[in-house]
């Protein structure tokens, strides 16, 4: 189906993109995989190329103002590509937000330049007892002279190894009966500070290239220039980024799939059993073309997703229709794909086996489907 989201300028994009791919990606993506990251030198690179300036403004050595549609056509490149760029996106597209808003001038000058050039970015919000239950945060600061002081732990933290900048969300003062939620604010951490320490990095099922880790906060004394916004009012902040998280998790998952039937479409091709190619078989036309129906579909509602997102439209439960959506269609139809390659879907040198293992946690990261299916529902008065 002709897609209507992208013009002239946006595919010569993508050329330049699927190329950067093919010669700086490919080659090197199975040593990523191995040491469990994309080395914190390779993101430069992606600064050179422009891309990890979206949206900082041009005075601070970034691209300015960006349509989403960029972010898009990185993500399906690279899982055209069957590869993927660890936390790019999450530092791009989800983390810098907060301090494109919420940064002060003397602090944009100081961060924002560095981020343009590739210097990577996380966020420490999960903790072993405090998931989605932000208001259950326990990692705490207290002001001393001119630092906070920072003592806690965190659990399952994206480029806590890799990130020169880490926005850490802490207590600065105990809740109150009327509202769990108050008490809790944004700090800015240079990673290479005193008292910080990257603990074991997770195992994971899937995504081999985005280090997720354990990590610590011993005494560590952040300047107290470097808290972002207002002290005590983090929990809003948070939420504003929502939606733009979720979107991309539903551009990602419709690139998967539509990578995922690209890959099985190629195989059947030249798969032969009972001396015919699996292509042959009705069945194997019946699954390819439901998963490409499905798959469409489920591009519709994120190109216009994307649309609203340009346009400063797109509303919480517009996001959450797009994710839940996306990222159940995402696992049935790479399910699909991966039975018709059959024994060798298992295998992890096919790319399938790669997207089966690495889709399965986007209907769980950025809020449940079934936290999707609430805000729907609450938004339509239910």
């Amino acid at each position: 189906m002709k897609r209507t989201v992208y013009n002239e300028d946006h595919e010569a994009f993508r050329k330049t993109i699927r190329e950067f791919i093919a010669r700086e990606v490919v080659p090197v993506f199975p040593e990523w995989e191995k040491q469990g990251c994309v080395p914190r030198e390779f993101h430069h690179k992606f600064g050179a190329l422009g891309i990890s300036g979206f949206d900082i403004p041009e005075e601070y050595g970034g691209a300015g103002e960006v349509s989403y549609r960029y972010n898009a056509i990185i993500t399906e490149e690279v899982f055209a590509a069957g590869v993927n760029f660890g936390n790019w996106n999450m530092s791009t597209g989800i983390i810098l937000p907060y301090l494109l808003d919420l940064a002060n001038e003397e602090q944009r000058r100081r961060w924002l330049p560095g981020i343009a050039a590739g210097d990577q970015l996380a966020i420490a919000m999960t903790e072993p007892g405090a998931g989605s239950d932000l208001a259950g945060i326990r990692t705490s600061a207290r002001r001393e002279g001119e630092y906070y002081v920072l003592n806690g732990a965190k659990t399952f933290i994206s480029n806590s190894s890799v990130a020169t900048l880490m926005i850490v969300v802490c207590r600065t003062s105990a809740p109150t009966a009327d509202d769990r939620r108050t008490g809790l604010t944004l700090l800015v951490m240079d990673t290479s500070s005193e008292g910080f320490q990257v603990h074991r990095r997770l195992e994971k099922i899937g995504l081999k290239t985005s280090d997720t880790c354990e990590i610590s906060f011993t005494d560590v004394k952040i300047p107290v220039e470097n808290l972002l916004g207002e002290e005590g009012q983090a929990f809003g902040y948070l939420g504003r980024n929502l939606p733009r998280e979720r979107l991309g998790l539903a551009v990602q998952t419709c690139a998967q799939a539509a990578a995922a039937i690209d890959f099985a479409r190629e195989y059947v091709r030249q798969r032969e059993i009972f001396g015919k190619s699996v292509a042959s078989f009705q069945n194997t036309k019946f699954v390819l073309a439901e998963c490409a129906t499905e798959q469409a579909a489920a591009q519709a509602l994120v190109d216009k997703a994307v649309e609203l997102e340009d346009a400063g439209e797109l509303t919480p439960a517009d996001a959450a229709m797009a994710k839940v959506f996306c990222t159940e269609m995402a696992g049935r139809v790479i399910d699909k794909c991966l039975q018709l390659h059959g024994g060798y879907g298992y295998v992890l040198e096919y790319p399938i086996a790669r997207l089966y293992a690495d889709t399965r946690i986007s209907r769980i990261v950025g809020g449940t489907s079934e936290v999707m299916k609430t805000i729907i529902a609450k938004s339509m008065g239910l």
